[in-house]
């Protein structure tokens, strides 16, 4: 995998919060049923690694979705504004939060197996099922 990075910054809708950083131009979507239920859709995620910088951070609130992972939204509008792992605070974004989209790449997807069948991707990825993300990542 290609390890530049790039600046990247975002807004919630009122913009309220703005969270700003480095990512690698990769983009990865996660099938998960939380993912889904969070967003109306599978999760877009840019990961953002460790070093994020959030403006406006009494706005921000979060929640626990899991004993590994925790969501963060903006309490005034309720835009999703991250997916963080709690071991190592690493933050994933979402893809259609940040303003420079233009270099992104869909390069890979999780929980595939979970996938419903009313939509795919033309893009051709690296999958992983849940056995073999939980097998990979869960404590």
């Amino acid at each position: 995998m290609n390890h530049t990075t790039t600046p990247v910054e975002g807004t919630c809708l009122c913009g309220a919060v703005t969270l700003s950083g480095n990512a690698e131009p990769h983009v990865g979507v996660c099938h998960c049923s939380m993912c889904r239920k969070w967003g109306g859709g599978p999760y877009f995620a840019v990961d953002c690694g460790t070093d994020l910088k959030i403006t406006g951070e009494d706005h921000v609130a979060t929640f626990s979705s899991s004993e590994w992972a925790e969501r963060g939204f903006c309490k005034d509008c309720g835009t999703h504004l991250f997916y963080r792992l709690k071991g190592n605070q690493q933050y994933m974004l979402p893809a259609g939060l940040l303003s420079n989209q233009d270099d992104f790449k869909l390069d890979h997807q999780i929980f595939i197996d979970k996938k419903p069948a009313y939509y795919d991707f033309a893009n051709e990825t690296e999958t992983m099922t849940e056995a073999e993300v939980f097998a990979k990542y869960a404590p």
